[in-house]
């Protein structure tokens, strides 16, 4: 038997989010019941409710960064009981049966993951993310937050934590590392506090000077504006490795150049429009320009465990659910330090 939750939607595409309820299916054998405390605003979630990665489903719930507390659990779950702190990141589901799957590589699952929102399920209906104040996940799905981990500050790392984690860890971001952040937003005032705790020298490539005080209080060893050509002549062959966390256009050729010989520039941010490239930014070098999308379940957990033990949670602002679309604004207006996170108590 379905129930009906409080929830934030978009309506339509590119329309003011508003008060609602969406359905949330009984819980089965092996779900849990999450009562929602916070939830995150992604970037991402502006670009889908706002139709500009394709087509979305609509009425749209948004929310992929999911902090709460388990309230029920089906009969046949082993990993979580009743009073749990867990989260939930950018999927709820996923094949389980594929290569990737089965390495816990779910996020690139041959038939596509589930997405936590703006998805379809097995059986056919709509997935709703976390603007809401209760889901209903598959404990496979689901992820433990350390007591170490305030609820609030843990919402964003289910999806900003994880996207800088995941290309950090496989990279090899560490001691002797030279790594450089670009854009010191939502993602990337993570990237700067995961690289640092890594060991890793730890450097901010930002259009200007303006957040260089609190790059360097997240941790960044260096701070540069890309707005300087200088900058991209002082800093060439310097980095092993560049993640981009922009959602706009870069000058791949320029931002290459930065790297190494064998460096790699990893891109996390997704612009919307198509990106032109001059091959020999890659060949001159070795290089590679790679992408990286969030992680898979198991190395989300490890993320959550490292960042606990490191004391990183994400810099946040909590609103109230009412203010989700000035957020939106102000997140597009970079009027954000660093992620929004609404209280769903407020729904």
């Amino acid at each position: 038997m379905t129930t009906n939750v409080p929830a934030y939607a978009a309506p339509a595409p590119k329309a003011p989010l508003e008060r609602t309820t969406v359905p949330r299916r009984a819980v089965g054998e092996h779900d849990v019941l999450i009562e929602i405390r916070y939830a995150g605003i992604c970037h991402s979630d502006i670009h889908q409710a706002r139709d500009g990665w394709g087509e979305g489903i609509y009425p749209m719930v948004p929310g992929h960064e999911i902090a709460g507390v388990v309230t029920e659990a089906g009969p046949s779950v082993t990993r979580f009981r009743v009073g749990d702190r867990v989260g939930v990141g950018c999927f709820v589901d996923s094949c389980r049966e594929c290569a990737y799957c089965r390495q816990g590589l779910e996020q690139y699952c041959v038939r596509g993951m589930t997405g936590t929102y703006n998805a379809l399920d097995r059986n056919g209906g709509p997935t709703y993310g976390g603007y809401s104040t209760h889901i209903v996940v598959d404990e496979n799905y689901t992820l433990r937050i350390p007591d170490a981990l305030p609820l609030d500050v843990a919402a964003p790392l289910l999806c900003a934590g994880i996207t800088l984690y995941s290309p950090l860890a496989r990279w090899q971001a560490g001691p002797g590392k030279k790594v450089a952040v670009v854009g010191l937003g939502g993602l990337g005032h993570m990237g700067v506090k995961i690289a640092h705790a890594m060991g890793a020298e730890v450097t901010v490539l930002s259009q200007t000077l303006r957040k260089e005080a609190d790059g360097r209080k997240l941790g960044a060893d260096h701070f540069h504006a890309t707005s300087d050509p200088a900058t991209f002549e002082r800093l060439a062959g310097t980095f092993d490795l560049i993640v981009s966390t922009v959602s706009a256009p870069l000058d791949f050729g320029a931002y290459l150049g930065l790297l190494k010989t064998d460096g790699a520039l990893v891109n996390v941010g997704a612009p919307e429009e198509p990106v032109s490239l001059n091959l020999f930014s890659l060949i001159n070098g070795r290089r590679t320009l790679a992408g990286s999308m969030i992680g898979g379940i198991a190395e989300t957990q490890e993320m959550l465990d490292f960042c606990a033990e490191h004391g990183l949670g994400a810099e946040i602002e909590v609103i109230r659910a009412d203010q989700v679309n000035e957020a939106y604004e102000r997140v597009l207006a970079g009027d954000v330090r660093y992620r929004f996170v609404i209280d769903t108590a407020t729904l």
